[in-house]
């Protein structure tokens, strides 16, 4: 069972544990790098890479790019995703941002603004190196994006 009340076990294996926590009432700012799950319910002003997992629950907000194997989004992205397997959007998330995956799900009531590309059969996961002040997009567009909602 997920958090978000429906089973997610297409998405995650029964061996999976969460290794990170964003808590609600939570503000990140900066590049987060796991090599495990993470979810977010707080706000995280940057970049995500590297993950295993990522899940925004319906409270979580992103302001930046997420590159991860599969991305669950509840909440709301600001930014582009990378998901080598899987990117799902619930039915409350909302995703402001191009996306890259394998496969994409977009359950009704979602909110999706930007383009996806699907052909990514010879897809790897583009990355910066920490302390690189020129990270950039996915898609190589320059995005404005506006602060997150308080």
């Amino acid at each position: 069972m997920s958090m978000f009340g429906k089973s997610d076990e297409g998405i995650r294996s029964p061996d999976d544990k969460v290794k990170s926590v964003i808590a609600a009432e939570t503000f990140f700012q900066g590049t987060i790098r796991t090599n495990g799950s993470l979810i977010i319910d707080g706000k995280v002003e940057g970049n995500v890479y590297d993950s295993k997992h990522v899940v925004i629950g319906e409270q979580g907000q992103v302001q930046g790019d997420i590159v991860s194997e599969t991305v669950i989004v509840g909440g709301k992205v600001i930014g582009n995703i990378q998901a080598v397997k899987v990117v799902q959007v619930m039915s409350k998330g909302q995703v402001l941002g191009d996306i890259r995956t394998k496969s994409l799900h977009i359950e009704d009531g979602a909110i999706f603004d930007g383009t996806c590309t699907m052909n990514v059969d010879s897809m790897e996961p583009e990355r910066t190196h920490i302390g690189n002040s020129s990270e950039k997009p996915l898609s190589g567009k320059t995005r404005v994006v506006a602060p997150l909602i308080k």
